[in-house]
């Protein structure tokens, strides 16, 4: 049983699947980073100073200003400005991607083609079809 596990955990691909895994939580401060510390700071100031992480509707618990002081009193809200962090968050993350496989698809050379063997002569019968026709092309 240890040595199944071992040739599992050693495979190729449960590797690759574990680097990419702890990459990708190091890569998700990055854009959290990015995206509250320096896209949505802009961003709020663009639209008038507002913050997207204090958009909500209170459904339940009456009005609060803040989404903070909302759950403090234990108020049931729709964060939909959390979902809009989230969205932008996951482009941001989707384009960040696309950039870095498009830059390892350039740095990759295509595999060379195998050189393609000489085309085999026509089989007898076509050669004596085509010259068929060529007579009576000639002949109309």
């Amino acid at each position: 049983m240890w040595r199944e596990f071992r040739d599992f955990a050693m495979r190729g691909n449960a590797i690759d699947l574990a680097v990419g895994i702890i990459l990708g939580a190091a890569f998700t401060t990055i854009v959290n980073s990015l995206v509250n510390d320096i896209i949505m700071p802009p961003l709020g100031l663009f639209i008038g100073g507002i913050d997207f992480s204090n958009f909500f509707v209170t459904l339940k618990g009456g009005s609060f200003p803040t989404l903070a002081a909302a759950k403090a009193a234990g108020a049931v809200t729709i964060n939909y400005g959390l979902f809009v962090n989230a969205i932008i968050r996951f482009l941001i993350v989707a384009f960040a991607i696309f950039i870095m496989v498009r830059q390892i698809n350039r740095l990759v050379r295509p595999p060379e083609a195998p050189a393609q063997p000489p085309e085999a002569p026509p089989p007898r019968e076509e050669i004596l079809l085509t010259e068929i026709r060529d007579i009576l092309k000639e002949r109309a």
